[in-house]
């Protein structure tokens, strides 16, 4: 046997306690990193509750605009019917005429 062998050098206790200082590294950075992303966390907070707020706003008015546009479809709609039914004749003869010019433009 080699005295290598037969005793240890200070490399064992050379390696744990380079593994020690790795893990308090990876540790610091960890700590560091979490407290960065709480620090960017915070700040970008308002800036996504005032985006949360403006969509919130966006999308009522969007769904105003669409009742209003169904409402005046829905009138639309009520006048033409009332239209055909005081003029049935007319109506149709519109139609017929319609009908004509696509015919034409289609071919």
């Amino acid at each position: 046997m080699t005295n290598a062998n037969m005793y240890p050098t200070s490399n064992a206790a050379s390696g744990a306690t380079n593994a020690n200082d790795a893990n308090e590294m990876v540790s610091r950075v960890a700590q560091g990193a979490h407290e960065t992303v709480d620090r960017l966390a915070e700040k970008a907070a308002p800036a996504v509750q005032k985006l949360e707020s403006t969509v919130a706003h966006a999308n009522e008015a969007l769904h105003a605009q669409m009742n209003r546009a169904r409402e005046v479809g829905d009138e639309w709609t009520d006048n033409l019917r009332g239209t055909v039914r005081e003029h049935p004749l007319a109506s149709v003869a519109v139609a017929l005429a319609a009908g004509m010019v696509l015919a034409r433009l289609t071919r």
